[in-house]
């Protein structure tokens, strides 16, 4: 028979079995759905039950209901290609892998979840070591249809002359297919040396190092995936938390999990990290390179401890006639006796009212040692105490700090240079002061973690019952104080994406991607989310777009390894397969960056097209007009999606100049939102500017090349970005 004949007969017996997979899911998911109508049918009739009977039939209702909510939740997650492949083994035996494990109604196994034991070889079979398997089998399917299949045979000479078999390659044919609008996961298509990483072990810290294309990412989340399968209740409780570079990638990687049946895991940008704030854009290099330092942790301690600008600069308050007075200089002295015990401030306001009695004792002991009258100080304390006046007044000079308010008051110069002390030089005293002095722009990323910061350093404030007679509120309490009215200020309430309590930094496993970007102060800020976790970490250090000139590498490493522990206890993966760029995109990347990294440090591509990498000179003035071409041209000759990328200044022309064009498939983006990301084809504006854009330019232009799977358009007015 001829290929064709041979393929549509094999895609037809599969669809068989898809067909049959999903009319079993229907039934599955009428059952649970039956189920809950039953469950709250119980409930409905304990009410005219006896006590103790109807506590027992509403607690079945309960357990009936949540069970069947939950098969639910699984049931009606995406499952598009939900049987994914075939294992026909040396025993006669066929398995097929899929998304979910579902059996028939006579309890016969239907479809092995993917993170089961019995799918392993799958993904772990070689023709070295095929581990029983004769032909390994990639179903491809769009919705509930199979639309191709290809095999890989693992032990030829035992392949039975009744088994077909069909292409050669389905690594290659799947990773060359067009990718969509979101990540397309790689659970068909994984290598053993992949497979190694997401069944390593889930505690301690696993650490994924590779170069573009070589799968860091979805490893890392189909290590989620299978951590929640196998180790559940060592670590469901908490719950895991998936960090990336930005909400774009994010939102490219949020079907991937739900797709593979889990729907738990918290997907957070670094920039979202911190519930009720939100980041809307980045800073300049120079800025975030001063924002992220290590350095900014004492400054910010110092901005804590700092005098709040409008409290009350005396007190004074009458006891037994006599008017005891704390002057300016007293009060700081107090503020500083407070400070130097240690604590959160919004934690230690009983203890500057202890502190301030204890100085108004010594006024009054002082008045008694020059003739005025006796003073009991247990005494004076209770009583002063109880003051409706001394509380007033320790409200407003003790005042509960938030931290959006203690980090817009360093937009005052004179202040930011107070706390900084010889931490800061004074250009990046200026530098810093006019950025947190410019609310217009909202929070950049790298506010996020100096608010986090602040919100480890103030605590929060201790909830009190406010007297009724007590015409003045706590500022925690007063609506017209809200912070949310700050234009810098966070989303409100509600609408956080997270359904888990506010703040909350109990995860059970925490997985960050592009580590390499993090600065030390976005370390300090994700370690508190995983303090009793263990980790994931994926990274490549060539693509690294964060510099600390400051601080320096030592520091750098330092905040990280304080998060994750020694290096040398933690598992570490290389991978070194490059499967998302053509060899001959990748050769032109390499040489980009070469300067920058070791033969080593860059992976092997792996997939030749035969098209090369366009490289054109235009003129500044044709640009908009040669941008736009250009993306019309790779639009009518990929049928996947097309991105113009160029440096972050670049973005609004880049849009401007796009505008025009309605093609659902186009996207424009900046060097650093392109992070993670892929398309099939890209066209790279001015990679000049790239290089200009800061001190890891050149590996932010080898970023932003890797970006494409298929067709890359380079459009220059400056040659000298390329490398001879």
């Amino acid at each position: 028979m001829s290929e064709s004949v041979v393929l549509r007969a094999e895609i037809a017996t599969e669809q068989a079995h898809v067909d049959r997979v999903y009319l079993r899911l229907d039934e599955l998911r009428s059952q649970a759905e039956s189920m809950r109508d039953r469950g709250y049918e119980l409930g409905h009739g304990a009410r005219h039950e006896a006590v103790f009977e109807q506590a027992s039939m509403l607690f079945e209702r309960d357990v009936m209901v949540h069970h069947a909510n939950q098969t639910l939740q699984v049931l009606d997650a995406e499952h598009e290609g939900l049987v994914f492949g075939r294992l026909d083994t040396h025993e006669r035996e066929t398995v097929y892998v899929g998304r979910l494990g579902i059996r028939d109604g006579e309890f016969d196994n239907l479809v092995t979840d993917w993170r089961a034991d019995a799918a392993a070889p799958f993904y772990q079979a070689t023709a070295e070591q095929p581990m029983g398997v004769i032909r390994r089998r990639v179903i491809q399917s769009s919705g509930r249809s199979v639309t191709g299949i290809e095999d890989d045979v693992l032990m030829p000479h035992d392949l039975p002359e009744e088994m077909r078999v069909v292409g050669d390659g389905a690594l290659m044919a799947a990773l060359a297919r067009a990718r969509g609008e979101r990540m397309r996961d790689i659970v068909a298509t994984i290598q053993r040396e992949q497979d190694e990483v997401i069944r390593a072990p889930w505690r301690g810290v696993t650490e994924i190092t590779g170069g573009p294309g070589t799968g860091k990412t979805a490893v890392a989340l189909h290590r989620a995936a299978y951590l929640l399968y196998r180790y559940r209740k060592q670590i469901g409780g908490g719950g895991v938390l998936v960090i990336g570079p930005s909400e774009a990638f994010t939102t490219y990687i949020s079907r991937v999990l739900p797709s593979m049946g889990e729907t738990s895991v918290e997907l957070r940008a670094v920039g979202e990290l911190l519930d009720g704030y939100e980041a809307t854009h980045t800073d300049p290099a120079p800025v975030a390179t001063i924002k992220g330092a290590a350095r900014m942790r004492g400054v910010l301690r110092r901005a804590v401890r700092g005098t709040p600008p409008g409290v009350p600069s005396e007190l004074r308050i009458t006891y037994r006639g006599e008017v005891l007075r704390l002057a300016g200089d007293q009060l700081e002295r107090v503020r500083r006796r407070v400070h130097g015990r240690g604590g959160q401030p919004n934690r230690c306001r009983v203890h500057a009212a202890e502190a301030l009695l204890e100085a108004l004792a010594d006024v009054a002991q002082r008045h008694a040692e020059s003739g005025g009258p006796e003073v009991d100080r247990a005494r004076l304390v209770t009583e002063l105490g109880e003051r409706i006046e001394f509380h007033r007044f320790l409200v407003d000079w003790w005042p509960v700090l938030r931290p959006e308010e203690v980090l817009s008051r360093l937009g005052d110069e004179q202040r930011l240079r107070t706390a900084a002390r010889s931490q800061l030089t004074p250009d990046e005293i200026s530098i810093l002061a006019a950025s947190f002095a410019d609310t217009a722009t909202g929070y950049s990323v790298a506010d996020i973690a100096l608010l986090d910061e602040l919100r480890s350093l103030v605590g929060k404030p201790r909830r009190r019952r406010v007297a009724a007679e007590d015409p003045q509120q706590d500022p925690q309490q007063d609506p017209q104080q809200d912070p949310r009215q700050n234009p810098r200020q966070a989303r409100p309430p509600g609408a956080a994406r997270s359904s888990l309590p506010e703040h909350y930094d109990e995860f059970g496993h925490v997985i960050v991607d592009e580590a390499q970007d993090l600065s030390p102060m976005q370390w300090r800020m994700i370690g508190r989310r995983g303090r009793h976790a263990s980790w994931t970490v994926v990274g490549d250090p060539v693509q690294s777009s964060w510099y600390s000139a400051a601080d320096g590498a030592d520091a750098d490493a330092a905040e990280a390894d304080g998060v994750l522990g020694s290096p040398s206890a933690r598992r570490r993966f290389t991978l070194r397969t490059n499967y998302r760029n053509s060899a001959e995109i990748f050769s032109l990347a390499a040489r980009v960056v070469s300067g920058h990294a070791g033969a080593d440090q860059l992976p092997t591509a792996v997939r030749a097209t035969g098209i090369d990498p366009t490289v054109r000179t235009v003129d500044t003035a044709s640009l908009e007009s040669e941008v736009q071409q250009a993306a019309m041209d790779v639009l009518a000759r990929v049928e996947g999606t097309v991105a113009v990328i160029g440096a972050m200044n670049r973005v609004a022309d880049l849009e401007k100049f796009m505008s025009p064009v309605t093609d659902e498939r186009l996207t424009v983006a900046g060097s650093l939102d392109c992070k993670g990301l892929e398309y099939d084809a890209v066209v790279l504006v001015e990679p000049g500017e790239f290089l200009a854009e800061s001190v890891a330019g050149r590996r932010g232009l080898y970023v932003a090349m890797t970006r494409a799977t298929q067709r890359l358009t380079v459009l220059t007015s400056d040659p000298g970005w390329r490398p001879e």
